[in-house]
């Protein structure tokens, strides 16, 4: 007997954000105006690193590559939680959210493994310039996208099916506003803990050990950027990973609060409310943090904005 016919639910009912009637349309507004900055912002910048010749390098492939897991990232949960701020049933199917749940777990992952190939590609251009051009080769860069692809693929199907083996009997109320895998464990009624388990065990490995290279390969630069004797070169070795610092802290700092914890632990308000930061907001001002502060992305940015400005007026 497969596992659909041993739930009782052939959908779940998604409660969002809030359940006051006078904060929908603001709600709907604040995330209609985010999500269309972050997926205006991050297409913005795969078409800018795509259009200059001068960006065709080992770091912003990672990042256009970081862009576009933004955009599916965001457009996993935003709009249907749009859809369900004025859907009067708020139902999302039991296929529907198994979906949701792979595909969210799939790009918060890529995103994951993508920072990381970032902090390695920084290692290299600050602890081995000369030879990066040797060790970072367009093949190798490949690889390590494909290999993010892969693995964010494979981590998101374990978890995505551990869930389908859960059974949901009465309550299909999930007090979210989207299909995440605790608010989900909390309402099966059957043991959760082989899904707990995977969490703190392959979850912890995948995530922590993204975080330990990252830790790893600023220490290296670390070091590297003490031994520079002027406080211009320290300076300009640093403010090359600003950005990446940036970007690592919101993401991994959220995504620790939400999932690597006691299920007994979790609170429904809490959890969405940070949960928010890494699904809408972190996406959202990546292209900010990026273009703001990177001067091959401001300069590009430059002129593009001429280009089109004396075609135009021309």
């Amino acid at each position: 007997m497969d596992n659909t016919s041993w739930t009782s639910v052939s959908h779940f009912v998604l409660l969002g954000i809030s359940t006051h009637s006078e904060e929908q349309i603001p709600l709907f507004l604040l995330f209609l105006l985010m999500y269309t900055i972050s997926i205006s912002g991050n297409f913005a910048i795969i078409t800018l690193i795509i259009s200059a010749p001068h960006l065709h390098t080992p770091m912003y492939l990672f990042l256009s590559n970081l862009a576009l897991a933004d955009i599916c990232f965001t457009s996993t949960t935003v709009p249907k939680m749009l859809q369900n701020i004025f859907s009067p049933t708020k139902a999302i199917s039991y296929v529907g959210c198994l979906a949701q749940t792979y595909f969210f777990i799939c790009f918060a992952a890529m995103e994951n493994f993508l920072l990381a190939a970032m902090a390695y590609d920084r290692y290299i251009a600050i602890c081995h310039p000369f030879r990066y051009p040797v060790i970072l080769t367009r093949v190798l860069c490949a690889q390590m996208v494909a290999m993010c692809h892969v693995l964010s693929h494979l981590h998101a199907l374990l978890h995505t099916l551990l869930l389908g083996w859960l059974i949901f009997c009465a309550d299909n109320r999930i007090p979210h506003f989207f299909c995440d895998l605790y608010p989900l464990m909390k309402i099966s009624c059957t043991s959760t803990h082989l899904n707990t388990l995977m969490i703190h065990t392959e979850g912890v490995i995948v995530i922590n050990g993204a975080l330990a290279l990252i830790i790893a390969s600023y220490a290296c630069i670390i070091s590297a950027v003490l031994r520079i004797p002027s406080a211009k070169g320290k300076w300009r070795a640093f403010s090359t990973c600003g950005s990446h610092i940036t970007v690592v802290a919101t993401f991994y700092g959220t995504l620790t609060w939400v999932y690597f914890r006691p299920l007994s632990s979790y609170s429904a308000t809490k959890g969405r409310i940070v949960t928010v930061m890494y699904t809408v907001v972190t996406p959202m001002v990546n292209p900010f943090i990026y273009s703001l502060r990177n001067e091959d992305v401001k300069g590009a940015l430059r002129k593009r904005m001429n280009r089109i400005w004396t075609s135009f007026f021309r």
